[in-house]
């Protein structure tokens, strides 16, 4: 092997380790800014349920904390909805044949209003304004966005099975709106 020859593979070999080391960490830093925005928020917010629901949203990975508020309004917003059709559904059952509990449907359809007029929507618009960096718009709206979850809890106190059928609905949306307002925090 000519001294030429020995010099292009050793500059070769030196560029593809550079180009796996490069990529190596590349990937790497990408993987790490859910881990970044969750443990920003690890005083109010369980880690390991951050990373894995902003992990499971396709382009987490390489977003940024501003792309991460985002990304969590828009979960939050997705499970205050679903809580909201849950609640409606459970209300409608309750009143159905008349031999349903009066009490956990009243209750059920203050769930269902909790989250489809007051949270859901200021989670829409607090997300609308922080796309635009409205700081100010967004925070305005956070004492709006987690309530459902608590008022829901709240008024299903007097029906201990209507509330038992609630609890994981009104505890993700709990979550998933705190991991939000915490973002939002951080970044205003």
């Amino acid at each position: 092997m000519g001294r030429t020859t020995a010099t292009l593979l050793a500059v070769a070999t030196a560029a593809l380790c550079f180009s796996c080391f490069y990529s190596g960490a590349a990937a790497a830093a990408s993987a790490d800014t859910v881990a970044d925005s969750c443990d920003a928020i690890r005083d109010f917010v369980d880690v390991a349920f951050c990373a894995s629901r902003l992990g499971s949203v396709p382009g987490a990975a390489s977003a940024d904390r501003h792309g991460h508020l985002l990304m969590a309004a828009d979960l939050a917003a997705a499970s205050g909805a679903s809580a909201r059709d849950a609640a409606a559904g459970m209300a409608r059952r309750e009143g159905d044949g008349g031999g349903g509990d009066p009490d956990a449907r009243d209750a059920l359809e203050a769930c269902g209003i909790l989250y489809g007029a007051a949270s859901v929507p200021a989670l829409r618009l607090m997300r609308g304004y922080a796309a635009a960096r409205a700081w100010a718009a967004a925070r305005a709206l956070l004492p709006l966005t987690g309530q459902a979850g608590i008022g829901c809890d709240a008024a299903l106190e007097g029906s201990a099975t209507a509330k038992a059928r609630m609890a994981a609905a009104n505890r993700e949306f709990d979550q998933l709106s705190t991991m939000a307002t915490a973002l939002l925090n951080k970044l205003s």
